[in-house]
C-alpha cells in the first residue's frame, strides 16, 4: 500500500455529520525502556471536530501535555496511531506529509519565556515559519504579515526589533501566539497558555484565542487544569487520570453529569467566589480503590448523548441508569446549603482517618527553629529540659535541635572551664 504524501482537503465525517480533524486511536506513550518504562498515556482515543475546541483536563503529571507533544510529532506513539483528517501522522510519514503537518498544526506553549529564543528578536521569531515555508512574496508581504499579526495581538510594529527579555509574560505569550498564528494553521495545541498569566491577563489571551478561531475558522486543542476557564470556552472536553481518559462529553453535559468519580473531584475543588461559601464547602476526594478491575477490566465506553465514561460493564451499566435518569448530579456540596446528613457523616468519616494519619499527628509549630537551638546553646541547663518537654509533646524537630544546642553548649562551658583550670595550674607553678 503507497503511503500518503500529501493532506487531504477534507477529513472523515462523523456519525454526527462533523469532519473529524484529529483522531487518536488507542495511542500509547511510554518514556524509557525495560524495567524503567514509564506509561505515561494508556490507550488514549478521541476525536476532535473541525472548528471547535476541545479541552484536554487533568492534574499535573497526568498525560496533558504529552498527548500535546504527541499531536506535533514530538513524542513518538508506542502504541495506536494519530489521524489527521484521516491520514496517519504518527511514526514514520515521508517529508512531504511531515513539512504539511508542521504548517497545519501549531503549538502554543505553557511557559512564554522557555519557548521563545532569547537570542533572536520578535521579528524573526515571528518570521521564521514563514521563512522556512516560503510564506511571502518578498520581503515587503512577509514585513506585511508580521506586522499585521503583531498588531493583531494587541502589541506595535516597534516591539519587532526588541527581544524576549524586554517583555512581560503576558506580552510573550502575545509574541508565542502571534508566531503560531502567522503560519495560519488549522489545527492549534493550546497547552496550559494561560496558566503563567496575571488573572487580569488571562481573559485577554483568552479573548485572542476566541477571536482568532472565529476570523479563522481554527480549531483547538486546550490543555488545562482549570475547569473553571475550560467550561465556557470548550465545546467539548476529554478528562484524563494517569494516562487515562476517563470521560468525554460536550462541556455542559459533562458539568451536569460528571459520572466518572474523579471527574466530579475535579469540579469540586473549583473555587467559589464567594468566601463565606467557600469556607463551608466539602471537597469530594477521589478514591481510586473503589474501582476494582481484577477481573472486569474498563474501557472507554459511550453511554449515549455522546458522553463516553472509563470503567468496566458493571460500572458502565451504573453510570447509564445515572444518566438515563435525567437528574443533574451534585458536585458541590456546601455545609448550611446543600449537606444532607449522610455526606455529614462521611465526610465527618474522612476526617477521622485523616487525624490519624501520622503527618498529620505532628504538630504545626514543630519546624526546629534555628532560634530554639541558640538560646539551648547559651543556656544549656535551661535548654536541656526543655528539649525533653518538647519530646513529651512530640515536637520532635524542636526537641532534635534544643538537644544539639544544649549539649554543645555543656561541651563549650567544659572546654572553657579546663582551659581556666589549666591557667591555674600554670599561674601558680
Amino acid at each position: 500500500m503507497a503511503k500518503t504524501t500529501h493532506l487531504p482537503e477534507h477529513g472523515p465525517i462523523a456519525e454526527n455529520g462533523k469532519e473529524i480533524l484529529l483522531s487518536l486511536k488507542n495511542v500509547d506513550i511510554t518514556f524509557g525502556k525495560g524495567d524503567h518504562a514509564v506509561r505515561a498515556v494508556k490507550n488514549a482515543s478521541f476525536d476532535i471536530y473541525k472548528g471547535e475546541t476541545f479541552s484536554l483536563v487533568g492534574e499535573s503529571g497526568s498525560g496533558k501535555t504529552t498527548i500535546g507533544r504527541a499531536v506535533i510529532r514530538v513524542n513518538p506513539c508506542a502504541a495506536g496511531e494519530i489521524q489527521y483528517k484521516g491520514v496517519k501522522i504518527s511514526g514514520k510519514i515521508p517529508h512531504s506529509l511531515d513539512r504539511e503537518v508542521i504548517r497545519n498544526i501549531q503549538m502554543v506553549f505553557q511557559d512564554p519565556a522557555a519557548s521563545l529564543n532569547e537570542r533572536a528578536t520578535v521579528d524573526y521569531i515571528i518570521s521564521e515559519g514563514l521563512y522556512n515555508f516560503h510564506l511571502f512574496e518578498n520581503e515587503a508581504d512577509r514585513v506585511k504579515k508580521v506586522e499585521n499579526m503583531i498588531e493583531e495581538v494587541g502589541l506595535l510594529p516597534e516591539h519587532l526589533t526588541r527581544y524576549p527579555h524586554e517583555f512581560s509574560g503576558g506580552q510573550r505569550q502575545r509574541i508565542g501566539l502571534a508566531r503560531a498564528m502567522v503560519m495560519e494553521p488549522e489545527l492549534v495545541v493550546a497547552d496550559e497558555p494561560i496558566s503563567a498569566l496575571d488573572v487580569s491577563i488571562r481573559a485577554q489571551v483568552l479573548n485572542l484565542l476566541k477571536k482568532f478561531q472565529k476570523e479563522k475558522n481554527l480549531t483547538y486543542l486546550f490543555i488545562a487544569h482549570d475547569l473553571s476557564i475550560v467550561r465556557f470556552i470548550s465545546d467539548r472536553i476529554g478528562v484524563i487520570y494517569k494516562g487515562d481518559i476517563v470521560e468525554v462529553a460536550e462541556a455542559e453535559e459533562l458539568f451536569d453529569y460528571p459520572l466518572h468519580p474523579y471527574t466530579r473531584s475535579l469540579i469540586s475543588a473549583i473555587p467559589i467566589p464567594d468566601p463565606l461559601l467557600e469556607k463551608n464547602k466539602v471537597l469530594f476526594t477521589y478514591d481510586p480503590s473503589v474501582h476494582d478491575y481484577s477481573q472486569d477490566k474498563p474501557e472507554l465506553t459511550c453511554i449515549g448523548h455522546d458522553h463516553w465514561v472509563f470503567g468496566n460493564k458493571k460500572e458502565i451499566e451504573e453510570y447509564t441508569k445515572t444518566r438515563e435518569e435525567g437528574v443533574p448530579l451534585k458536585s458541590v456540596s456546601i455545609r448550611g446549603v446543600n449537606f444532607t446528613e449522610e455526606e455529614e457523616a462521611e465526610a465527618q468519616a474522612h476526617v477521622h482517618t485523616a487525624a490519624e494519619d501520622e503527618f498529620l499527628k505532628r504538630p504545626i509549630h514543630d519546624n526546629g527553629n534555628l532560634f530554639l537551638g541558640i538560646l539551648s546553646f547559651l543556656l544549656p541547663i535551661l535548654g536541656l529540659p526543655v528539649a525533653f518537654l518538647f519530646r513529651r509533646a512530640n515536637y520532635i524537630r524542636n526537641y532534635k535541635i534544643c538537644k544539639k544546642g544544649a549539649v554543645g553548649g555543656f561541651i563549650c562551658l567544659g572546654v572553657i572551664a579546663l582551659i581556666f583550670l589549666l591557667l591555674l595550674i600554670i599561674a601558680q607553678v
